[in-house]
């Protein structure tokens, strides 16, 4: 690990202020990407601003019709809420199967998110139910804010504060998991609100993604028959040493109806 200037500001304007300042500087949320790729030496920030002090970057609230995620809620405060559990259901059990119990009581949604893991849960999530990504500078809506394999549309110097979900009519989230670091390998998120179906794909291609041709489907008849036949092109998919292209491709299908399924059985 290289060496590097360690700051831990109380408020989200001192940490925006050292990491306008600081050049070459990196924000430290959970630290589950950040921390191994150090030891790795993969990355050389000259200071890290840990976000662990600042209060008003923590908290769900359930108001209306939105659930407001703050960017420093670890992944179990969001499995275990009871706000969440009321608002979205299947968004706790998707963070109630990230990683294991430590990545879940360290992790963070601003940081998974910020991060962009092209195999993540959360991605899926906000791209499905069409969040809105709130910063220390605006609000990004979700179809804008997932650019490329580990980028987003933040800019220099801005910092996640909170994720706000609109309420689904329903949704669900399925995932065919890698065994080992329960990253999907394919993982669909399917819902249904406000008159339009979405249906966001990660652990498939470089970055989480929505499959238009589905939607159009579902929006028609919300179903799983009424997408059996529709297939994402090998093609654009990612093949590894854990699946290829085209298996990815067979495994959206099948996962979307299940997730359809899953969400129509209100699971």
């Amino acid at each position: 690990m290289h060496a590097f200037d360690y700051h831990r500001p109380a408020t989200i304007k001192e940490a925006a202020s050292l990491l306008r300042k600081t050049e070459n500087s990196r924000v430290l949320a959970g630290g589950q990407s950040l921390i191994p790729t150090l030891k790795f030496r993969l990355a050389k920030p000259s200071a890290l601003i840990d976000l662990g002090r600042i209060g008003e970057l923590c908290g769900i609230r359930l108001d209306g019709a939105t659930l407001t995620i703050g960017a420093m809620t670890t992944h179990s405060e969001v499995a275990s809420s009871k706000d969440v559990a009321i608002g979205i259901p299947t968004l706790a059990r998707l963070a109630a199967g990230i990683g294991d119990r430590q990545v879940r009581n360290a992790g963070t949604i601003g940081g998974a998110l910020a991060n962009n893991d092209p195999a993540a849960d959360y991605p899926a999530a906000v791209l499905g139910i069409g969040a809105s990504v709130r910063t220390n500078k605006r609000v990004i809506p979700a179809d804008k804010f997932f650019t490329g394999t580990l980028e987003t549309a933040l800019r220099a110097g801005e910092i996640i504060t909170a994720v706000a979900f609109p309420l689904p009519k329903r949704a669900a989230y399925v995932k065919f998991r890698n065994p080992a670091s329960r990253f999907a390998l394919v993982g669909v998120f399917v819902a249904e609100g406000a008159g339009a179906v979405r249906v966001a794909v990660t652990g498939a291609a470089p970055c989480v993604f929505r499959v238009k041709e589905m939607e159009k489907r579902l929006g028609e008849k919300f179903a799983a028959e009424a997408i059996a036949k529709v297939t994402v092109p090998a093609g654009t998919l990612n093949s590894d040493i854990h699946a290829s292209a085209e298996y990815r491709s067979h495994l959206i299908t099948v996962l979307t109806q299940r997730a359809v399924a899953a969400a129509l059985a209100g699971k």
